[in-house]
C-alpha cells in the first residue's frame, strides 16, 4: 500500500510543482479548514469520486481529518437507494485509504442515516457492527414528500413545506440513533419562492425545540455549505439559527461540503467557519468511536 508525501502526491497528481501547488493552495484555502465531515463517494449513489480520489482532493486541500457519510436510505420510494449501501466493501476502502494517508491525513468512518426515526433498525445493527466515528441524522423525505421533488416543492407553499419539515425534524431528535444533525432546513436550499420568502424567525419555537433535542443529547450541528453551489446562496442552517443554538448553550458543530465529487471537497468551508465565529461558536467537534471532542478554531 502506498504512502503519502509532498513527492509522491505530486507525482499521483502530476501536475504541480511544490511552489506552484503551494500557490494554488494558499488561493483556494485562505484559512486553514479543520475538517470536512460530510462527502459522498461513489459508495453513494449520487457520489462521482472514489474514496481515493477524495482523499487526494482533501490533502492537496490541506485539510487535515474529512470523514466519509454515505447515504442510508431506506424510504420504500427511494428505490434506487435503498439497496445500494454496501458496508463490507465500503469498510475496506476506508482501511485502504486510512493506511496509504496515514501521517497525512485522518479519514474517519460515518454514515448519512435518513430518516433514522422511521426506519432505525437497521441503523442500529449497523451502528452495533462497524466502529463507525459518527452517524449524521437527515430528512430527506418528510412523510411521503421527498424534499427535491421539483413538484412538491413547488406546488406546495413555502409555510405548509417547513411548518412540516421542522416538525418532523423535531420528531427525529426526540431519541436520535445519531451524533450530528444533518443540513438543518434542507428545504430552503431547493425551491427559488421557498429561499426567498424564509425567516427562521416564522419557524422560531419549532426550531428552538430541535436545538433543545440537540442540546439534551449532545448533538452537534451540520455547518453545511452545498447551498452555496445551489442559486439559494445559502448555508444550512441559517446563521440564526446558529446564533439561537450558542445563546442556548450549544457549542458543537461539524463542518460540511456535502461533497460529492472531488473538485468539491473543502470548498466554501471557509464561509462555514466565517459563520460559526460570527455565531459567537469557538469550536468545531471532532469524533472517534462516536467520541465528540471540542477543538477550538484558529485565530
Amino acid at each position: 500500500m502506498r504512502r503519502w508525501n509532498s513527492e509522491t502526491l505530486l507525482e499521483a497528481q502530476g501536475k504541480f510543482s511544490v511552489p506552484s501547488l503551494l500557490s494554488r493552495l494558499t488561493i483556494t484555502m485562505p484559512q486553514p479548514i479543520p475538517l470536512d465531515y460530510h462527502m459522498h463517494s461513489t459508495f453513494s449513489e449520487d457520489g462521482h469520486a472514489s474514496i481515493r480520489e477524495m482523499c487526494l482532493a482533501a490533502v492537496e486541500r490541506q485539510i487535515p481529518e474529512i470523514g466519509f457519510s454515505e447515504h442510508l436510505d431506506q424510504h420504500p420510494n427511494d428505490v434506487v437507494s435503498i439497496n445500494f449501501y454496501r458496508p463490507d466493501e465500503w469498510w475496506q476502502e476506508i482501511r485502504n485509504a486510512r493506511e496509504e494517508f496515514a501521517g497525512h491525513l485522518i479519514v474517519r468512518a460515518g454514515m448519512e442515516a435518513g430518516e433514522s426515526h422511521r426506519y432505525p433498525v437497521k441503523v442500529q445493527a449497523l451502528a452495533r457492527d462497524y466502529p463507525y466515528d459518527y452517524i449524521i441524522g437527515s430528512l430527506h423525505y418528510d412523510g411521503d414528500h421527498f424534499l427535491f421533488d421539483p413538484e412538491y416543492l413547488q406546488q406546495t407553499s413555502p409555510e405548509e413545506i417547513l411548518h412540516s419539515y421542522f416538525s418532523e425534524v423535531e420528531q427525529m431528535t426526540r431519541q436520535p440513533l445519531f451524533d450530528i444533525l444533518g443540513h438543518l432546513d434542507l428545504p430552503v436550499r431547493n425551491a427559488r419562492h421557498i429561499w426567498e420568502a424564509y425567516d427562521p424567525a416564522h419557524y422560531e419555537d419549532l426550531i428552538r425545540g430541535i436545538l433543545r433535542n440537540c442540546l439534551d443529547h449532545g448533538l452537534a450541528l451540520d455547518v453545511n455549505v452545498a447551498g452555496l453551489r445551489k442559486p439559494s446562496q445559502n448555508i444550512m442552517p441559517h446563521p440564526a439559527i446558529l446564533r439561537w443554538f450558542r445563546k442556548m448553550g450549544g457549542e458543537r458543530v461539524t463542518l460540511g461540503s456535502d461533497a460529492h465529487s472531488a473538485d468539491q471537497v473543502g470548498a466554501h468551508l471557509d464561509r462555514a467557519v466565517n459563520a460559526v465565529r460570527a455565531a459567537g461558536l469557538k469550536f468545531v467537534t471532532c469524533f472517534e468511536r462516536r467520541q465528540a471532542r471540542l477543538v477550538p478554531l484558529e485565530d
